[in-house]
């Protein structure tokens, strides 16, 4: 079975890459990727189920894993929930179909972004994963721009085994995820100020 170019780049050059830089004893304490979970909202259209479908097959498309229905937990009059009702779609990805779905993320998808400057420092948690808000579920390649009936956000979730943020971060830019350095040079810039 060939392995995933994604998978490779992480087992050839980040394993080696985050032990030398971190000291880590073996290969197996080394930061990786555990999970990607995609979720979208549909509290806007909850009285809609067509939308609600629509919103679960496109990510369905995008992920190549059926998707999940997320319901409210309890009622909250506020928002206008009932207990049970159909809050949310959302997807977990493992193994291969992880990287799969990363490396088209990377690749493809990002790269299709309205205004994109890269992924930024704050994206990443300080557990060490990243969190992406996306604002068009078009920049995938497997949505098709004519069969589109709606467009909506997603959030991607990459959860990772490492430690601290650096760590995290370390493990993303080894990966080629396009991590920006403007607010880096920014932070640097006041501290030096002061």
């Amino acid at each position: 079975m060939k392995t995933n170019r994604l998978k490779e780049k992480y087992l050839k050059e980040a394993v080696p890459a985050l032990r030398a830089k971190f000291g880590f004893k073996n290969d197996m304490s080394v930061p990786k990727i555990v999970k990607v979970t995609i979720n979208s909202g549909v509290g806007k259209f909850k009285q809609d189920q067509k939308l609600i479908d629509e919103v679960a097959k496109d990510i369905t498309q995008i992920a190549g894993q059926k998707a999940v229905f997320t319901q409210a937990k309890k009622a909250i009059a506020s928002f206008k929930t009932r207990q049970g009702q159909i809050v949310g779609v959302k997807v977990t990805l493992r193994g291969k179909r992880m990287y799969d779905f990363l490396d088209r993320l990377i690749s493809l998808a990002l790269p299709r972004t309205r205004d994109f400057r890269g992924i930024s420092l704050s994206a990443v948690d300080s557990n060490g994963n990243l969190n992406l808000g996306l604002k068009e579920q078009i920049i995938f390649p497997e949505i098709s721009h004519d069969q589109v009936q709606m467009i909506f956000g997603l959030e991607i979730c990459v959860t990772t085994t490492a430690a601290n943020a650096a760590e995290g971060l370390e493990l993303f830019k080894l990966l080629g995820f396009p991590i920006s350095a403007e607010k880096k040079e920014k932070e640097i810039k006041k501290s030096s100020k002061k």
